[in-house]
């Protein structure tokens, strides 16, 4: 895939619609060369301490966590951003930037080409706590490497 121009980030470029993998999934809408910026994963933000006081125990969850403690709920206030589904071989990865304001956000990114109509995916990489483990998140992405798990593969593995 030949880059004629460069794409700015716009939610545009997704189209939401059934997935294979799980529930809604997020496709291209065009032709996207590697390293484009899809757009900034929003939702309700909150603090360490205000995060670790939530029930988080839903079915279904649009939750990112941030290398600051905060945490990004894309089911509230959130955008298409939120039906990125997990692939244990993603081809886009979130990437922590800063804000005009100096907040921390997501930017989702391409990491390689990918065809208008292709499945957006990111690689998960839960990590969980001691009384959950990889079997509590099944993976079903069907990738030739799939791990089985959302959860992030072992250090080193």
């Amino acid at each position: 895939m030949t880059a004629t121009r460069a794409l700015a980030p716009s939610l545009s470029l997704l189209e939401v619609r059934p997935s294979g993998v799980h529930g809604l999934g997020a496709f291209a809408a065009a032709d996207l060369p590697a390293g484009t910026k899809l757009g900034i994963y929003a939702g309700r933000r909150f603090t360490a301490v205000q995060a670790a006081a939530m029930d988080w125990d839903r079915a279904l969850t649009y939750l990112f966590g941030l290398s600051d403690g905060t945490l990004i709920d894309g089911g509230r206030r959130g955008n298409k951003m939120r039906h990125l589904n997990h692939a244990c071989e993603p081809n886009c990865e979130a990437r922590e930037v800063h804000g005009a304001r100096g907040r921390l956000q997501l930017a989702i990114h391409t990491l390689r080409d990918v065809r208008a109509g292709e499945e957006l995916f990111l690689d998960y990489a839960l990590t969980v706590d001691d009384a959950e483990g990889p079997t509590d998140y099944p993976c079903h992405c069907g990738s030739l490497r799939c791990r089985g798990t959302m959860v992030a593969a072992p250090a080193g593995a």
